[in-house]
């Protein structure tokens, strides 16, 4: 009889790289184990830019097989935001065969122990980090990220949230040990001694379904937390959106049955065109963990109709930024400008609506009225995307058509202070390239609520006029309580006023980011030291990634016998 795999030499491997990211986790000082300047990449084995290049374009135009059980068909239908189509098929999955091999998987899994699966899970992150250019053409060219952002948020940045939550999930479950002897003095009579055993149980499949602007960054964190946590992991990728992930599978598999392991601990779920099959996965008996990224229906429905899963979802919200004041008024404009921007404004933690009283603010540049602090704003995004070239490699390209008509339907709203512009890309010439819109709205009048207080994804915000910093606050907590909150932003100069927007943001469960000058931007954040979301708003039912984002991924099951 084969021996149980232990990865044995995965543990010994990557121990130094785990014992880093638990201290980093307690420390959250800066770390990261993957280099995100393109020039790291090309020797030891990994891809450069230009292997990157050639291997993506291997993949295009013919079948990416993955050797999983079920496949009754192939599909597939992804075309570039940046105009050509990939003609890449991936296989489609019968369920009733899938789910069944994958359960079958979790024994070997399960035994081998929360060190194996979290060494098992640094190795398939090497994997993958080795192949970052790879990962990066993939990521650009189904989320319409410029090249660099998808090389970065795409690549290490995500790989870093992967193996964070593999950290995370290692420290939960080692907080019980394996074994214990316990021994109960009886007085005169023999002590009572029994032998304990003590073992991480998964909770069942798990469920990634993946979304359309992120797909590495938001499905890394439920991937490798449920992974490490023992359970088997379907990915069902967005339709426009498959390649990337469909590369971690293939990759997770390879390293899985390397090490002994059932390479159908992970697989994937790609759909035909309007099949549904995300809700068809969801309510399976045997998907017990779900980790969603999308609409606030979608997640709506997850939440009421998955009653057999714990379901993790980040959802819309809208992110708002209260102007009080600045000692650096150019460093702010230029600080929100870039934050406006950046991938067309197509992140979750993109600011919407900026709240400026409506007498103005005080600077270090003197007193600044509602009109100048909006025409001023307006004028450093004309200025920072004034050149076609660094404004394609910041904006990238719309990602569906959903994101352009909201672009266009925003002027209607009110008062157009910055119109948006279409950028001619130098070398994709049918992407859609779009500044970004800035309208004023008077936060008093009553129909200026259907803007402001709507999600508007995509390159479109608001400055919104209020009577006083005070009314900003109140509009702040109204918003992130209604309507949820991944960032807020908020720039003061006084100390009382800070206090009141920092309590806005722990009484309603906000990540806050105070008067951002420099080269950090609200919409950004780093694993190992920032949460992403918090769990505690509309936004977002968990935090990436924090205790409570792994513990309910597994229980521990006790066994005890007389010594």
């Amino acid at each position: 009889m084969a021996a149980a795999p232990t990865a044995q030499h995965l543990i010994e491997k990557h121990r130094p790289t785990l014992d880093q990211a638990l201290e980093t986790i307690h420390s959250r000082a800066y770390w990261s184990p993957y280099a995100e300047h393109p020039k790291a990449y090309g020797e030891d084995g990994s891809l450069s830019a230009a292997d990157g290049q050639a291997a993506f374009d291997a993949l295009r135009d013919r079948r990416f097989e993955l050797d999983q059980p079920g496949t009754d068909d192939w599909t597939g239908g992804e075309v570039s935001p940046y105009g050509p189509a990939l003609g890449i098929t991936y296989p489609h999955p019968d369920v009733d065969v899938l789910l069944p091999a994958m359960r079958a998987a979790i024994p070997a899994w399960r035994d081998a122990g929360p060190e194996a699966r979290a060494a098992v899970c640094t190795e398939i992150l090497a994997r993958i980090n080795a192949m970052t250019h790879k990962f990066a053409q993939a990521v650009m060219h189904t989320s319409g990220q410029a090249y660099m952002m998808a090389m970065q948020a795409g690549g290490p940045h995500a790989q870093d949230r992967g193996l964070e939550a593999v950290v995370h999930a290692w420290a939960e479950q080692t907080r019980v040990p394996r074994s214990a002897h316990w021994s109960k003095p009886q007085g005169k009579r023999d002590p009572v001694d029994l032998d304990k055993q003590f073992t991480a149980v998964p909770r069942g499949v798990a469920l990634v379904i993946g979304c359309n602007t992120f797909p590495t960054w938001n499905g890394y964190p439920g991937l490798f937390a449920s992974l490490a946590t023992g359970n088997p992991v379907v990915v069902k990728p967005h339709p426009r959106a498959v390649l990337p992930l469909a590369l971690t599978v293939q990759v997770a598999r390879e390293v899985l049955a390397e090490e002994g392991f059932d390479p159908n601990l992970v697989a994937l779920a790609a759909e035909r065109d309007g099949e549904g099959l995300a809700k068809t996965l969801a309510l399976r008996p045997e998907v017990r963990v779900i980790d969603y990224t999308g609409s606030t229906e979608f997640g709506d429905w997850l939440e009421a109709n998955a009653r057999q899963a714990q379901v993790f979802t980040e959802k819309a919200g809208v992110n708002s930024v209260v102007i009080d004041s600045t000692d650096d008024y150019r460093g702010m404009l230029g600080n929100l400008a870039f934050s406006l921007s950046l991938y067309s404004g197509q992140m979750c933690t993109t600011p919407q609506n900026l709240l400026v009283p409506r007498d103005g603010i005080s600077t270090d540049a003197g007193p600044k009225s509602y009109g100048e602090v909006v025409a001023d704003l307006a004028a450093a995004v004309e200025k920072l995307l004034g050149d076609d070239a660094r404004a394609t490699a910041l904006l990238g390209a719309l990602v569906n058509p959903g994101v352009r008509e909201r672009l266009e339907a925003a002027p209607s709203l009110g008062e157009v202070a910055l119109a948006s512009r279409t950028v001619a890309h130098p070398d994709f010439p049918d992407a859609t390239v779009r500044t970004p819109v800035i309208v004023a709205l008077d936060g008093a009048k009553p129909d200026a609520e259907a803007g402001y207080l709507s999600e508007c994804f995509g390159p479109v915000s608001f400055v919104v006029a209020v009577d006083s910093t005070e009314a900003a606050v109140e509009l702040l907590r109204r918003t992130v309580r209604e309507k949820g909150a991944m960032t807020v932003g908020a720039y003061t100069t006084d100390a009382d006023t800070e206090r009141l927007i920092e309590d806005a943001c722990l009484e309603e469960c906000a990540q806050l980011s105070l008067n951002l000058t420099g080269g950090v931007y609200v919409n950004q954040t780093a694993a190992f030291s920032d949460l992403h979301g918090s769990g505690g708003n509309p936004a977002a039912n968990a935090a990436l990634s924090d205790a409570s984002f792994v513990t309910p991924r597994f229980r521990t099951v006790e066994v005890r016998r007389p010594a």
